[in-house]
């Protein structure tokens, strides 16, 4: 939390962000933020690539989110100036996207890890109707939280070459958030990658090189608590491992090599579909829903 680049405030026992628009100081709803976040995946992605207006969509959200979560995004969708017409479930979108609604009956483990969230869901697919058997996750764990530790990695470094701690600088924190991130994704295919920034902190440059092995060891714990909820889920469902017919990793952190290394080793070598590797065709253009949950 203390390395956000934003405040989280308490309002009637409700969180919103305090962030500075145009620089003024403003406190923003979670709902308000979803919507810009949706407005952006409207106007210049959505509209952009289909050459027309979109005012319809669906949403997807995580399939353990309660009725006041569903409700919240669809109010979103709502302030974005878009019909939301229905909220499926993020495994089901993804099995469908890959296609996985043609095959006959199957059990798929969606392992879904994003930038902030952490979902693990298990499905059965018979004849096109899907069924969520059973959920697990974690709603704090992501790729920010591998970019946090990485950046405490540097804060460490910077502060014992220079005697200067900048971690309260939000300006150097935000500098050193993107640069970290590019180096993260750039570890996912080179063995190291550095990071040079000008004038990080009271006019210091930062340069440093974080090696593959050395990330992995930063986030050795936060990548094999991933692996909890997908034996959760074996348990909930009483199914075993080789009870699983598709294994299907969704989410920009899934192309991190630990990350896809750990679950091979847990299914034993079975090999896996990654977003990297079968999603050939752009996302709108992706099946529609069907009636199915």
């Amino acid at each position: 939390m203390k390395l956000l680049p934003f405040k989280i405030v308490d309002k009637g026992g409700k969180p919103f962000i305090n962030v500075k628009v145009k620089g003024e100081a403003k406190d923003l709803q979670p709902e308000e933020v979803s919507a810009m976040i949706l407005t952006k995946m409207k106007e210049p992605t959505a509209e952009n690539y289909l050459g027309k207006e979109v005012n319809h969509a669906v949403v997807t959200v995580p399939a353990y989110f309660n009725d006041a979560q569903r409700q919240s995004t669809k109010d979103a969708g709502t302030i974005s100036g878009m019909n939301i017409l229905r909220i499926i479930n993020e495994p089901t979108a993804a099995a469908i996207a890959y296609g996985l609604d043609k095959k006959t009956e199957k059990n798929i483990l969606v392992y879904d890890l994003g930038g902030g969230t952490f979902d693990v869901s298990l499905l059965t697919i018979d004849n096109g109707v899907f069924e969520v058997v059973a959920t697990s996750g974690d709603t704090h764990l992501g790729g920010e939280d591998f970019d946090q530790r990485v950046m405490a990695h540097f804060v460490k470094i910077f502060q014992k070459k220079h005697g200067k701690d900048m971690s309260k600088n939000q300006k150097s924190i935000q500098k050193l958030r993107r640069e970290v991130e590019k180096t993260k994704r750039a570890l996912s295919s080179t063995q190291q990658a550095r990071i040079e920034i000008e004038g990080l902190f009271e006019g210091i440059d930062f340069s440093e090189t974080l090696s593959r092995a050395r990330f992995e060891e930063i986030n050795a714990d936060l990548f094999k608590n991933t692996i909890g909820p997908v034996k959760q889920v074996l348990d909930d469902s009483g199914l075993k491992k080789n009870q699983i017919d598709e294994i299907v990793l969704v989410g920009g952190s899934t192309r991190i090599p630990k990350v896809q290394q750990l679950i091979k080793e847990f299914f034993n070598g079975k090999e896996r579909r990654t977003a990297a590797s079968t999603r050939t065709r752009p996302w709108p253009t992706a099946p529609p829903c069907r009636p199915a949950s």
